[in-house]
């Protein structure tokens, strides 16, 4: 049975037939269950400031996601380690992001530094940004679940290192597919689930946003609630799920948004370029800084928890984008009363997500 809310309102189109709405909880059984299950608690605090991130390659995304961090994580993030397994593209940010700063160091940056494969796990922040089969321009379907195979070994490969270092911190997820590599080095990695988080979300909330400012410069208001009501949920794909408004749901106005907002980056191919700036930015730098901040974002976190039941070794659930932050040692989850028919979507990539074999099997 569904957990419902009491909604002290008169009955819309967007209840439940017993005139009722819905909470995100229930794809994992509710919050209870992720609560024993430990889903919801890191191995160790958030620290205010002073904190170290490392970043595994220095590709398009990558390298993008690093100047992001150096531009807008002074205070926060002390230093940032830099890992790829080419050294001239190491030493050459090495190098090019410690020239970039305030020209007499009114607004301390962080520094940036190189460091190996075996230290990458000596930081409060594993930022997992590694990619061997990024989709050529022109690329037809889902350009994510694309690269799910050979990334998937990747993303195994250093949950196997987080493991034998001991990793305490947060485990970052920024290459694609974001969610189902969650997966993956949550199963390799033995880290408690509340460690390991995707990062593909927060470009989507931003893309449907800005197709609802552009719609309305235009004379089309049908997307303007997004920018004041709205909220994304789910994966950084095809299955995404883009909600007009919570409490003024409107399920075809929603579902013609998520198809702009799911599009967006195929536009860019078409142009003859690769869609990463906005992910990395987006995704990437400023939510990995609200994320250590301890402030709202757009990130994906575990729903399950009957782990030990899995096999071979391989966590039952998902992982599903949802705004949410972390308070103190803690993940917090916005649980707001879901209409019927968003909870119905959000509920359906969730199950796709959980079907998806992992690419070690």
């Amino acid at each position: 049975m569904i957990a419902k809310f009491a909604v002290a309102a008169e009955r819309n189109e967007n209840m439940g037939k017993d005139g009722a709405f819905y909470s995100v909880f229930e794809l994992a059984g509710g919050r209870e269950k992720l609560i024993l299950a430990k889903s919801l608690k890191l191995a160790v605090p958030l620290k205010s400031r002073g904190n170290r991130i490392n970043i595994a390659a220095l590709g398009d995304v990558g390298a993008t996601l690093l100047l992001g961090l150096k531009l807008m994580g002074g205070g926060l993030v002390d230093s940032i380690g830099i890992f790829d397994l080419n050294e001239n593209v190491i030493k050459r940010y090495e190098a090019e992001m410690n020239q970039i700063g305030w020209p007499f160091g009114e607004r301390p940056l962080p520094e940036v530094q190189a460091v190996s494969e075996k230290d990458l796990f000596d930081c409060d922040m594993l930022v997992f940004c590694a990619s061997k089969a990024v989709p050529p321009i022109g690329a037809a379907g889902d350009v994510r679940m694309m690269q799910l195979k050979a990334n998937g070994a990747i993303a195994a490969h250093y949950g196997r290192l987080a493991e034998k270092a001991g990793f305490e911190g947060i485990f970052a997820v920024v290459s694609d597919p974001v969610d189902p590599l969650c997966r993956e080095v949550l199963a390799s990695s033995g880290l408690r689930p509340a460690q390991v988080r995707g990062y593909g979300l927060g470009v989507m909330n931003k893309r449907a946003e800005y197709f609802a400012r552009r719609k309305a410069t235009e004379g089309d208001m049908r997307f303007a609630s997004y920018i004041e009501e709205g909220r994304a949920f789910g994966p950084h794909g095809e299955d995404l799920v883009i909600a007009n408004s919570i409490e003024n749901y409107d399920d075809e106005i929603s579902r013609q948004l998520t198809a702009l907002t799911v599009g967006a980056n195929l536009r860019i191919r078409e142009l003859g370029f690769k869609p990463y700036l906005a992910p990395a930015i987006s995704s990437g730098a400023a939510s990995l800084i609200l994320t250590l901040s301890g402030e709202w974002n757009y990130s994906s976190v575990y729903f399950g928890t009957d782990r030990e039941k899995a096999s071979p070794c391989y966590p039952s659930g998902a992982f599903l984008g949802i705004r949410n932050r972390i308070c103190g040692d803690e993940v917090e989850i916005e649980d707001v009363p879901l209409p019927q028919k968003l909870y119905e979507r959000i509920e359906t990539a969730y199950k796709k997500l959980c079907k998806i074999k992992p690419a070690s099997a």
